[in-house]
């Protein structure tokens, strides 16, 4: 029977199992890989703190994703299609690990944040584009 996540050792298993379909995935794994080059070493522990902190509000999470997003966009073009292929990848591996109340929570935050990034990084939020 599977577990509900319960503590960081929990999350540490998510990030590492979403994060190793995320750099195999053709749709999105050249962003981690290719542009933004990701320093998995320093990036991992990065993600347990944030989602440690989104689920059991620890505080231990420093920094601005959003930056770092929109950052990312301006090298090379995020779209739709990306966020939703990042999110179904989370939603999958979360329903492959897990099952619970703080399961279906995390699934909430990650369509959430992957809604407001889809935002923030669109076209239309992009002051330039007014003009």
């Amino acid at each position: 029977m599977m577990q509900d996540i319960k503590d960081r050792a929990d999350i540490k298993q998510l990030v590492d199992t979403f994060y190793t379909k995320v750099r195999a995935d053709e749709t999105i794994g050249y962003l981690f890989n290719d542009v933004a080059k990701v320093n998995w070493e320093q990036h991992l522990p990065r993600m347990y703190d944030f989602w440690e902190n989104i689920l059991f509000q620890t505080g231990g999470f420093k920094g601005n994703p959003m930056v770092a997003h929109v950052q990312l966009h301006q090298k090379s073009p995020l779209s739709a299609a990306h966020f939703a292929r990042w999110q179904e990848l989370f939603l999958a591996t979360v329903d492959e690990l897990f099952k619970g109340d703080m399961a279906e929570l995390i699934k909430q935050r990650a369509r959430s944040i992957a809604t407001m990034m889809l935002i923030k990084v669109s076209p239309s939020n992009d002051p330039k584009s007014i003009i």
